[in-house]
């Protein structure tokens, strides 16, 4: 029965708790018998706690982490890596074993494993029924959901069928590939199960002023860039049902988005809490008063603006409001874009990474600069609670020596920083100063003085799922466009730089000061580029500490004190007065270990790093989805990798800034699980859907 130090004094006798009270009194606090009642309930409560935990331990859904590689044993659930620090937990997989069994041999098993053993969201497709063969009069193919029967002829008039070719949702027919889909070559035969696995999520961006380009011109990104427009998956509801596109998320095309406007019933895509949402003025725009367009640019704007109609773009994230509807006060758009994993801030859980635990000073994104002064004074932290813009160019001087110091967007927001000058960062003796789930456009500078003229103390910087948007900048709220720049400036000595689950441009750091980046990506804008360096980008910069990242151009570092699982992605231009493209001035000290390094890098200690050899070099160079910010698959590693790369880490992960996705891993658990699921005679390929 639980109980606590209430209730075991209440039961006492009188006489003692009388006499208890009197010394209390006497002393000026709390009784010797009440506090050896309080002393006696902190074991056992533990005690009770622990004993509820026995009893929830019993069952898969409440028991402890520990316990489930045991329970998964006494069902003969084995084989499948946990991958600590992601969406994939083992607790799914034991759960559903019975159900496995019960349904073995049907895809929409090898659906749910594929999903349960991964944590990213899979198809399941069987090609036999998807061959164009010669109808058997008694037993007839006829078409049904998601099939086409024995219909062997393509629809040239059906687009989002034609779209869909290549994809797991491909219905068209095909003649017999005889070759092994386990090798990823052949598909369409008879033995032939396509498990197709999405290493995308979507992340979304909800009620958020769209950037304005003209009165009638809009982009949905933040930023003003053209990005790709991302479906939101809707759940299935029963371990049978089969995953459509609504189930998976895909990028929104043109034609697919249109006819899903003028669905009977309504639109899955587009609405209040769905993918896709506009507001005008704080009025609703509905799904019959949108046209979908090819938006693309053309000479003085862009192609097919209606003079009277709302056209959206879904492939390039445009948005255009026709004239008529001017002049307009507010447009701001719901909507969701693609990326691999939480890194870069966004609307996805943050709470954990938060420095200052007491309750924050909350603002609006206008009223930040009122925020960090009222901070500055008192220390703590400043919670921004919308997505909106903040402008100028705030500034942030701690007067608490000592204290933490925090600025962060609220859970599921991320808000955008449009500086129009440097944001400077100062503090007092041994205060420290955090930065948590900010998109910022311009540069961050820690500057020797604070802007009174007194010598900067500040201890540490951190940077925590932050974007520091690498490239030009564009303009934007009357600042004018901006060529790439440094994002981050450290011109204070013996100061710490940690940098964590974030997107930066290049750095320029005093070779007095030290920086230490985690699971992160560097981004100079190219090979050739400078992403780390001293303060005028030609001499060696900070002590460099790196792990688990992904640089994108020329770094040259006083000390590299430790390298693991990165990539550095760099090279010399013609006449480039650099001597090595990643440069270390200290040999003797550090060690580079798991990593990619280019050739004719000095660094020091090369453990297990590749190219191992010159003649390997053309073949082991990391090969990317894409290397543009903004782009879904930015800095994520191609199918076509080498395995040096793509296994290359201390853990036989992959290298680079996706290392804690554990993608290896997650395609092992796959084959593992499947030879007990898969139905005699069959094979499977595993392929990747994004």
């Amino acid at each position: 029965m639980k109980t606590d130090t209430e209730s075991l004094y209440a039961l006492l006798p009188a006489v003692y708790r009388i006499r208890d009270a009197k010394l209390a009194d006497a002393r000026g606090g709390v009784g010797p018998l009440k506090a050896l009642m309080s002393a006696i309930m902190d074991p056992f409560a533990q005690l009770d706690a622990n004993i509820d935990q026995l009893y929830d331990d019993l069952f898969i859904e409440t028991c402890a982490k520990w316990v489930v590689p045991y329970i998964g044993d006494l069902i003969g659930a084995r084989g499948i890596t946990a991958l600590p620090g992601t969406r994939f937990t083992e607790r799914a997989f034991v759960a559903n074993t019975m159900a496995y069994r019960r349904r073995k041999g049907t895809a929409a098993v090898l659906e749910q494993l594929a999903r349960d053993v991964t944590g990213w969201n899979a198809s399941a497709v069987e090609f036999f029924e998807r061959l164009a063969t010669t109808q058997y009069l008694n037993h007839l193919r006829l078409p049904g959901p998601g099939t086409r029967g024995n219909v062997s002829l393509a629809s040239v008039r059906d687009e989002v069928e034609l779209e869909a070719i290549g994809t797991p949702f491909d219905h068209v027919t095909r003649t017999a590939d005889v070759r092994h889909i386990a090798s990823r070559r052949g598909l369409h035969n008879i033995p032939s199960v396509g498990i197709f696995l999405f290493r995308l999520w979507d992340y979304t961006v909800t009620d958020a002023p769209a950037f304005q380009v003209d009165p009638q011109r809009y982009l949905f990104d933040r930023l003003g860039k053209s990005i790709q427009l991302f479906s939101s998956p809707a759940p299935e509801e029963e371990i049978a049902h089969l995953a459509e596109p609504i189930n998976v998320p895909l990028p929104l095309t043109r034609r697919a988005l249109a006819r899903d406007l003028r669905r009977p019933g309504g639109s899955l895509y587009y609405g209040p809490g769905k993918s896709l949402f506009i507001t005008i003025d704080g009025v609703s725009v509905a799904s019959d008063e949108i046209d979908i367009c090819d938006l693309s640019d053309v000479a003085g704007g862009w192609a097919h603006m209606s003079a009277a109609r709302i056209a959206i773009d879904p492939m390039l994230g445009r948005l255009v409001i026709p004239a008529v509807l001017s002049p307009l006060s507010s447009v701001r758009v719901t909507y969701a874009y693609g990326f691999s994993d939480d890194t870069g801030g966004g609307e996805y859980e943050r709470t954990p990474s938060f420095v200052v635990t007491a309750p924050p000073v909350k603002v609006a994104a206008a009223d930040l600069q009122q925020g960090l002064n009222q901070i500055a004074i008192e220390g703590g932290a400043v919670e921004i609670t919308d997505n909106a813009y903040v402008t100028g160019a705030p500034a942030l001087t701690s007067h608490v020596s000592g204290r933490d110091i925090e600025v962060r967007a609220a859970a599921q927001r991320r808000p955008t920083v449009v500086l129009s000058a440097d944001w400077t960062i100062a503090g007092d003796r041994g205060s420290e100063v955090t930065l948590n789930g900010l998109l910022i456009s311009g540069t961050i500078r820690v500057p020797r003085f604070t802007p009174s003229g007194e010598a900067n103390a500040l201890s540490v910087i951190r940077l925590r799922h932050c974007t520091l948007a690498p490239g030009e900048g564009p303009g934007m709220f009357g600042r004018p466009a901006q060529p790439a720049a440094p994002t981050l400036v450290v011109e204070l000595p013996n100061v710490a730089i940690e940098i964590e689950h974030s997107i930066v441009g290049a750095i320029r750091a005093s070779e007095d000061a030290r920086v230490s980046i985690k699971n992160s990506i560097v981004d100079a804008g190219a090979e050739t580029e400078t992403a780390f360096a001293d303060l005028d980008g030609h001499g060696p910069g900070a002590p460099l500490e790196i792990r688990n990242t992904t640089v994108i151009g020329k770094v040259w570092t006083r000390t590299m004190t430790l390298a693991s699982s990165a990539i550095f992605l760099a090279d010399l231009a013609a006449g480039d007065p650099w001597s090595a493209p990643v440069r270390a001035e200290r040999l003797q000290e550090g060690c580079t270990r798991f990593s990619y390094v280019p050739p004719g890098s000095r660094l020091p200690r090369l453990y297990r790093c590749a190219p191992a050899s010159a003649a390997e070099a053309a073949r082991v160079r990391p090969v990317f989805t894409s290397l543009r910010y903004g782009d879904a698959g930015y800095a994520q590693l191609s199918p076509h990798c080498a395995c040096e790369i793509a296994r290359g880490g201390a853990d036989g992960a992959e290298m680079g800034a996706f290392h804690d996705l554990f993608q290896p891993q997650r395609e092992a658990n796959v084959r593992t699980s499947l030879d007990e699921y898969l139905r005699f005679g069959l094979e499977a390929g595993i392929f990747f859907g994004t």
